[in-house]
């Protein structure tokens, strides 16, 4: 049984462990590793380790921070491979699937590389006579990351390169669901030429996570999770004095218009539903069909549900791969009997699904419901698994309205050929990220990741310019250089400028 351990200061930590937790292969059902699970201890060795490479590191030139950020970018791109299968493996997604968050957490490195711009100060000559005032950013120290499994590597890179880039060292604890990714991400970044301790990753369940948030030596704490989650840790991580970036959870909608061409339409949004089997806080997992689209939306939304192929994540062909553990498929599964139940329609039924030769898999199939309520559990829930709702509305302001009264508002998404029904859309759904004929409105990585009410606890979303803001200190530094024959003595009154 394979034992993946901490990597703290350049190096694993083998030894003997007192707690350790189980790594299944979701294809299959079966254990294949065991995780250690850091005590208060172990998070304090990282977190020591972190502190004291951020005395060189938080002084390190742009130019050299830079370099390691090309660097490792070019080792992501040469061990893509290896990495998606490392992922498939223990999450369960499709080989591509993996591939594409490789790809687009790599885009944040990519604007890491450019750090040097996003950190330019600002100068102002002659603000008052021989005076001038300039500004300048500062990293903060030692941060920490609490990353989810549905993005084992992609949610991570959201963080770290952002806050290693801007002069700051970092402590990741990973899901401990699917932990191997981060650790390969700790060997890249040492090839690269990452200073020993700048890089640590503590595996561990909520007595890490406690610990973190505790911790008088951590700075700043990112989150990406559940709502109940993410409140807790903003809570907790403020109470002692730390910046906390705490996305939570989705209920995303796709609002699909008459005028919409509905074979686009439902393209897209059954690949948002069931892609990575809707284990993706971006997922659609609510249509709303608008007016007289809902039968024959439903109709072809139904006939593109039974055609995706389920399997495991690394055999070819495989359109939709299992969730992530025995516990997430009885969630989707009573989701469904719950939605039979409160009287919405069950067009695709995934509860029976087997995989012949995985039969002890976690697999379940796509689920469609039809004519869901907002007061139905299937509605209200964040299910997280492969089922899709269509409710219905008589017009686009009760779409509206029906989104604006969710607590949630991370992304959604409106399927229309009309300009002004969108740009209507865009403006009044109080909602984060919003795709017009694009069903998962991720920004790219110069823009800023973040929703808004339960989505987003606090008010700092996740990279690009938010992320260096949230990294970094703002500094104001005025000064004056007299000559010694002009020099006059200071005023006793409040300073002002002439």
């Amino acid at each position: 049984m394979t034992s993946i351990q901490h990597w703290i200061n350049g190096a694993g930590t083998p030894g003997v462990a007192s707690r350790t937790g189980p790594v299944f292969n979701p294809a299959t059902g079966t254990q294949q590793a065991d995780v250690v699970l850091a005590d208060p201890a172990d998070v304090d060795t990282a977190v020591t380790a972190a502190a004291k490479a951020f005395e060189s590191w938080g002084d390190s030139s742009l130019t050299q921070r830079q370099r390691v950020m090309f660097a490792f970018r070019e080792l992501l791109v040469r061990h893509e491979d290896e990495l998606a299968r490392l992922i498939s493996a223990e999450h369960g997604k499709v080989i591509d699937d993996a591939r594409g968050e490789i790809v687009r957490g790599r885009e944040v490195v990519e604007y890491a590389c450019g750090i040097a711009e996003a950190l330019k100060g600002s100068f102002s000559d002659q603000v008052s006579s021989g005076v001038d005032v300039h500004s300048l950013r500062q990293p903060l120290g030692v941060c920490a990351g609490i990353t989810p499994f549905n993005f084992p590597i992609m949610v991570p890179l959201w963080m770290h390169p952002m806050a290693i880039a801007t002069g700051n060292t970092f402590v990741l604890k990973p899901s401990e669901r699917d932990p191997s990714a981060s650790n390969f991400v700790a060997e890249l970044y040492a090839e690269a030429g990452l200073p020993d301790g700048v890089f640590n990753v503590v595996h561990g369940d909520r007595t890490a996570v406690d610990a973190i948030l505790d911790h008088p030596g951590v700075a700043a704490v990112s989150f990406v999770g559940s709502t109940p989650i993410a409140r807790y840790v903003h809570e907790r991580g403020t109470a002692s004095g730390k910046r906390v970036q705490a996305l939570g959870g989705a209920k995303n909608h796709a609002v699909v218009l008459p005028d919409a061409d509905l074979e686009f339409a439902a393209d897209h949004l059954t690949a948002a539903a069931y892609g990575s089997a809707g284990q993706r806080c971006m997922a659609v997992s609510v249509g709303v069909a608008v007016g007289d689209a809902g039968d024959d939306l439903v109709d072809v939304l139904a006939r593109k549900a039974n055609e995706i192929t389920v399997g495991p994540g690394d055999a070819p062909g495989t359109d939709m791969g299992p969730v992530v553990t025995a516990e997430a498929r009885r969630r989707v599964i009573d989701a469904v009997r719950s939605g039979a139940e409160q009287g919405a329609d069950v067009v695709v039924d995934g509860r029976e699904l087997t995989v012949p030769g995985h039969e002890d898999g976690f697999f379940v199939g796509p689920s469609l419901l039809d004519k869901v309520t907002p007061e139905m559990d299937a509605y209200q829930q964040e299910i997280f698994g492969p089922v899709l709702s269509v409710a219905r509305t008589g017009t686009v302001d009760e779409a509206i309205e029906l989104i604006n009264n969710n607590p949630y508002g991370n992304g959604t998404a409106i399927f229309t050929g009309d300009g002004h029904a969108a740009r209507r859309f865009g403006r009044e759904v109080s909602v984060g990220m919003i795709g017009v004929n694009v069903p998962i409105p991720v920004p790219m990585s110069y823009y800023s990741f973040g929703g808004w009410k339960d989505s987003l606890i606090g008010d700092s979303p996740i990279h690009g310019p938010e992320g260096v803001r949230f990294y970094t200190r703002n500094k104001v530094i005025t000064s004056r250089w007299p000559h010694t024959s002009r020099t006059s003595g200071a005023a006793f009154h409040f300073p002002t400028t002439s």
